[in-house]
């Protein structure tokens, strides 16, 4: 994503600006056709082709839904039994006016947490003013406990802070020298389209036009372009700088402050009932939902309309719930959010957000209780830290806090699915190098790398992140419930584990580079696939009654 901006780097004191061409719609695709995609194309054509399935809710916990996105807009839920606009809550839910679904980030009045702190940052606050200027030596047992975690937050928080702020005072004046760089190159040479020709015909010694110059030749050779387009260069160089600027600004003025703290000012719940409720508001887009519609758009995209992009899923509704900011998702929020999509009928939950530290994983864990309790599949993002999620805490995660009593045996959740992110690169570099893994923890990987998908403004973008992988595996379940109602969420995740393209390959694990062989990534060891889900699907009998008026047109 900052290929640009890297390049422009490297130029002033070497890698490629553009990713390699990859098709967008590579996670459709069947590895007969060169990737690991889901061979979705061949499951509809050949196994799914007349058939008609129901309509399954899919519920988006995630930054928000653009849902009027021109490929999206036809397939957001709509809360049937809620009058929009009246200021009732006329389903008695709770919620008032919640038509597409809720915003558990927003205050009453309609504002919104944007920036938000990390919960490390949090938990370093909530003890701040109990261990700041103590001597430990005076301290008790318990307390002592207590204050090692306080300074392990307080190390974590000042030194990515310090951090912060000294990448952003380097990058704020790389911003003012690339706009003075491009503009003067474009002055100098005044042509719509650059060629290597071109810039070696330039003279001039002037500083910003050599700069220019050289950033510029860079590029053609990094690319083995002829020419490429000046004034979109250097659109996409500053809207890089910008969003590298944006990065460091959040993690300094937000995401690493202990004194940060909008959501007094905004949501005004009780935060310290991790109980409550009923608070928020019912915009479901919030102030910068793209993420959440690449999400969305990846699930449910409008299947073959000719525009944009084909989301995995027919038949697919998505709910909306807005819960992450820029910064930790908070465990209540997360919670509501759940115990929300399942009291409104969502089949599905997808949740591309994680976390290393949790405030109150017991809210957490209540809630997808309920959530298994009432047959409703759970997909997560395993995380984008190259780490190995069976020995460091990623959250939410599926085991859970309380286990029972003496030897019993330890419970999880029957219906979650953690998802990891593969790419599109054959060979050792097919698991993502940023993925997250685990032998126990981690349950199937899925194409995440490179992924095209929607985004704000009806347009499109390609994305990396186990965040895109999650939701290909969740429209890969929407399919299943879709096609096959009678499939318990226990069933559907059994099948998608049992019927993985299986890689016999050594690949580079993800952090470290090491190889090691694919199948020790995942307890799976494979890839999710449609095409073998549905055939699976199609030899297992389900165990869920279904009543009458919910019964298939087959």
């Amino acid at each position: 994503m900052k290929r640009f901006f890297n390049i422009f780097l490297l130029t002033l004191f070497s890698i490629s600006l553009f990713s390699q061409a990859v098709p967008k719609d590579w996670m459709h695709k069947d590895i007969s056709e060169g990737y690991y995609g889901v061979s979705a194309y061949k499951a509809y054509q050949e196994l799914l082709k007349d058939k008609n399935g129901r309509e399954i809710i899919v519920a988006v916990i995630d930054s928000g839904v653009d849902i009027e996105h021109e490929d999206l807009f036809q397939n957001i839920w709509v809360n049937a039994d809620e009058i929009p606009g009246n200021g009732i809550d006329d389903d008695e839910n709770g919620y008032i006016d919640d038509i597409h679904g809720w915003n558990f980030i927003g205050g009453s009045d309609g504002s919104h947490v944007d920036g938000e702190t990390l919960e490390v940052t949090r938990l370093y606050a909530s003890l701040r003013d109990k261990y700041e200027d103590v001597n430990p030596l005076e301290l008790s047992d318990k307390d002592k406990v207590e204050y090692a975690y306080f300074m392990h937050y307080k190390k974590e928080v000042e030194t990515n802070r310090d951090k912060a702020q000294a990448n952003l005072d380097k990058v704020e004046p790389l911003y003012t020298m690339i706009n003075d760089a491009m503009a003067a190159l474009d002055m100098e040479i005044e042509k719509e389209f650059l060629s290597l020709e071109d810039l070696e015909s330039i003279a001039s010694t002037d500083r910003n036009i050599m700069i220019g110059k050289s950033v510029f030749t860079q590029i053609l050779q990094d690319e083995g372009a002829d020419s490429l387009n000046l004034s979109e260069t250097v659109e996409i160089i500053k809207k890089e700088t910008e969003e590298e600027m944006h990065q460091y600004r959040v993690k300094a003025k937000f995401q690493y402050n202990p004194d940060f703290n909008a959501r007094a000012e905004i949501v005004k719940d009780d935060y310290s009932d991790s109980k409550e409720r009923y608070y928020g508001n019912n915009d479901v887009e919030g102030p910068d939902p793209m993420h959440g519609t690449h999400v969305a758009g990846i699930i449910a995209a409008i299947r073959d309309n000719n525009v944009g992009m084909d989301g995995i899923a027919a038949n697919v509704k998505i709910m909306s719930i807005r819960t992450v900011p820029d910064g930790d998702e908070r465990d209540k929020d997360v919670a509501n959010a759940i115990r929300y999509a399942v009291d409104n009928g969502a089949s599905i939950i997808n949740m591309s957000f994680g976390k290393s530290y949790s405030w109150d994983k017991d809210i957490v864990d209540d809630a997808v209780k309920y959530a298994d309790k009432n047959d409703v599949l759970l997909v997560h993002a395993a995380g984008n830290d190259g780490k190995n999620n069976d020995e460091e805490d990623n959250f939410p995660n599926d085991t859970y806090n309380k286990q029972g009593f003496f030897l019993c045996k330890k419970k999880n959740p029957k219906a979650w699915i953690e998802v990891g992110a593969l790419s599109y690169i054959q060979g050792e570099n097919l698991a993502a190098s940023f993925s997250n893994y685990g032998s126990e923890s981690v349950d199937i990987f899925a194409p995440g790398v490179s992924v095209y998908s929607t985004v704000t403004n009806d347009k499109y973008r390609y994305l990396p992140g186990t965040s895109m992988a999650s939701p290909v595996v969740a429209g890969v379940a929407a399919v299943l419930r879709s096609y096959f109602p009678t499939l318990k969420a226990e069933q559907v995740k059994e099948i998608i584990l049992e019927s993985v393209s299986s890689i016999d390959l050594e690949v580079r694990r993800p952090g470290d580079g090491e190889l090691v062989p694919f199948s020790e990534l995942s307890t799976s060891g494979g890839v999710v696939n449609l095409y073998n889900a549905v055939q699976l699907a199609m030899k297992t009998k389900g165990k869920k009654k279904i009543k009458k008026e919910e019964k298939p047109r087959v």
